[in-house]
């Protein structure tokens, strides 16, 4: 059985990546597959999201999965590891006697649970005591009852977690109702939409990229341009002489690393690095993301063969800038060595590869309807969609392990 899954991140207050809410699919029917216990082990664990590793796709964070009532009765949370996962219950689930049997069963064998899109009733006291996180939508009508956070607190210990949070705004507005933990791709926006100055060092980076891309390809230009910058000739060397490679000899110059990565693979590389440098003063979440649809994209491309890969991947590489740098599209895309199909998916989510940021982008916000209209445009199945978008994960944390990115 094959499990489509996507991961949204959950933040602290300090806009440091607590964890992620994996959203599983058996393929596209929107429901959490409901199996008995040896059934649900030898399935999802063979499948590819868990052949690949629960731990590698939520980067050793936590990882809240859902969980149906029938799921919750029958144990099927205490089938995977404490560790790892938060237990997070559904919010059709009803605290009935055997419910709260269950939870209580969770909790004794070191389980933490969180109670998803929770509306206030008193028939929830319990439940409440048990409970370590309670998500509130913050787009719902419960908003208007926010300023009650302190009084359910009163049934116990819990943190209170803001889902959908989609631009700063509404992460300062929860941040001042007593929110501790926040969901959404806040991080992925602009602070500010307004032209504001780029600083220095980060126009260094933006010149790097715009260089690097250029059509001519000389060896001794390009050496000694990524030579003048000590830190992108310090983690390009040690990216190839780690483990990821498992290299016999060292490399030891930047010449050597031009030779053994050639021209395509040099120019994507110094990209990453450079614009990871751009998101210095960013939750690491935007940077890791950008990386992701630059690979997923480009391995997308492959695999359809109807666009040049390498502008697929710039296309995803880049479509996180704007927030970057707090500055507008069409601002900064002047400034990028992006062709026309690219600045115009960048600027006017038109053109040929629009279709292409759009997937990425209704993957990762679980938009399931829109991905299966997009695999049908792309002729795609769903278990090699699912393998590219692992496979996407895997190495750009490969990238930043290896590189120390952030």
């Amino acid at each position: 059985m094959d499990v489509f899954v996507a991961r949204q991140p959950i933040f602290n207050k300090k806009r440091q990546l607590f964890g992620y809410e994996l959203l599983f699919r058996s393929g596209m029917n929107n429901s959490f597959p409901d199996l008995d216990g040896d059934i649900a082990t030898s399935s999802l664990l063979s499948s590819s999201f868990f052949s690949f590793g629960i731990e590698k796709i939520a980067g050793g964070r936590k990882s809240f999965i859902n969980f149906t009532e029938a799921l919750l009765l029958k144990g099927t949370p205490a089938l995977f590891p404490r560790e790892i996962i938060m237990v997070e219950i559904l919010e059709s689930v009803r605290p009935t006697p055997e419910m709260l049997a269950a939870c209580r069963s969770l909790k004794s064998q070191g389980y933490t649970l969180a109670l998803d899109d929770f509306v206030f009733d008193e028939s929830y006291a319990e439940l409440l005591s048990m409970v370590d996180i309670v998500k509130i939508d913050f787009q719902s009508d419960q908003k208007q009852n926010l300023h009650r956070l302190k009084d359910w607190q009163r049934y116990g210990s819990c943190k209170f977690l803001a889902e959908k949070i989609e631009t700063y705004a509404e992460f300062q507005e929860a941040l001042a109702l007593g929110f501790s933990l926040f969901q959404g791709y806040f991080f992925a926006k602009p602070e500010v939409l307004r032209n504001r100055d780029i600083p220095p060092n980060k126009l260094t980076s933006l010149r790097l990229i715009s260089e690097i891309h250029q059509r001519e390809f000389n060896v001794d230009a390009l050496e000694a341009l990524i030579g003048r910058d000590v830190a992108v000739s310090y983690k390009l060397l040690k990216y190839l002489n780690s483990a990821y490679f498992s290299r016999l000899a060292p490399l030891r110059s930047i010449r050597q690393a031009i030779a053994y990565l050639g021209e395509r693979g040099v120019r994507l590389f110094v990209s990453l690095i450079a614009t990871s440098q751009l998101a210095d003063n960013k939750p690491d979440e935007l940077v890791r993301l950008s990386i992701i649809r630059a690979r997923f994209l480009e391995l997308l491309g492959q695999h359809t063969g109807g666009q040049n890969d390498g502008e697929l991947f710039l296309l995803g590489l880049f479509s996180l800038i704007d927030a970057m740098l707090d500055n507008p599209m069409d601002h900064l895309v002047k400034r990028l060595p992006v062709g026309d199909q690219v600045r115009q998916a960048l600027v006017d989510r038109g053109g040929p590869l629009a279709p292409y940021l759009h997937f990425v982008e209704s993957l990762e916000r679980a938009r399931w309807e829109e991905v299966e209209a997009l695999l049908r445009r792309f002729g795609l199945n769903e278990e090699a969609t699912g393998d590219m978008y692992l496979e996407a994960i895997g190495w750009a944390d490969c990238f930043e392990t290896s590189t120390g990115s952030q």
